[in-house]
């Protein structure tokens, strides 16, 4: 039995999520099936972690067991031409059989994209959050800097989150601008809580707007408090980049 290593891309859209969901449609759930078909065996792949429904990937890693005698390379060939085009395997490699797609992770990186102007776009408008009103970039990018380092991000954490502690350390963390309005806030971190970087988002379009300044965005963090924080930002926007392995 081999251990094989997927790097995926994928558009969110049209799924509940990575995680297997009863009746609905997840990325996991379409890797797994054929995988299956490819093997005929039962192959279960184990993802850095979860995305939620409407969220995507640039980089998801993930791992499966399979006993067939099928190369790195065919699963790859294999693997995109029975995939639906929303779902693209990058790479596949043999992996030492210890490896963990989630448990040996150190460290990932998100991306949330908003178009910021008087008129929204009509293409890869699915995956932006259209913000007419002009946001105040300068106070955004201050306030986003009090989230590097060593935190509790309580004040950040959805309902539900999986975890042990909400302690987290934040290794970067930027907002860019690009052309045509559009903005990239990214956040590398050694591991998320449920919703966190979405939350986080949400609170920094305020600091934009002037409903609450830096120093209130900073007041928020230390409060450990979801209700003192923003709303959850949609999740069209979010993009998992990469994830880390020693």
């Amino acid at each position: 039995m081999a251990n094989f290593k997927l790097i995926i891309e994928y558009d969110g859209t049209a799924y509940h999520g990575w995680q297997i969901q009863a009746d609905k449609p997840t990325i996991q759930e379409t890797i797994e099936a054929a995988l299956s078909f490819m093997t005929k065996e039962h192959v279960h792949v184990i993802g850095s972690g979860r995305t939620d429904a409407g969220v995507h990937a640039l980089g998801q890693a993930a791992n499966f067991h399979a006993t067939a005698k099928i190369s790195p390379r065919s699963f790859h060939a294999g693997l995109n031409s029975l995939l639906p085009n929303d779902i693209v395997i990058r790479s596949c490699e043999v992996v030492d059989d210890a490896f963990h797609a989630r448990f040996n992770a150190i460290g990932k990186t998100y991306q949330y994209r908003i178009r910021n102007r008087l008129t929204p776009s009509a293409i890869g408008r699915q995956y932006e959050w259209f913000i007419r009103k002009k946001l105040d970039l300068a106070a955004m990018r201050t306030a986003v800097k009090m989230i590097l380092g060593t935190h509790d991000f309580k004040s950040f954490e959805g309902t539900g989150s999986p975890r042990e502690h909400t302690v987290r350390t934040i290794k970067h963390a930027a907002v860019s601008e690009g052309e045509n309005g559009r903005l990239f806030i990214d956040i590398t971190a050694d591991g998320f809580l449920r919703y966190m970087v979405r939350n986080i988002i949400g609170t920094l379009v305020d600091v934009g707007f002037a409903k609450i300044s830096p120093e209130d965005f900073q007041k928020i963090l230390e409060t450990k408090d979801r209700g003192s924080a923003g709303i959850t930002a949609p999740p069209h926007g979010l993009f998992l980049v990469s994830v880390d392995y020693p």
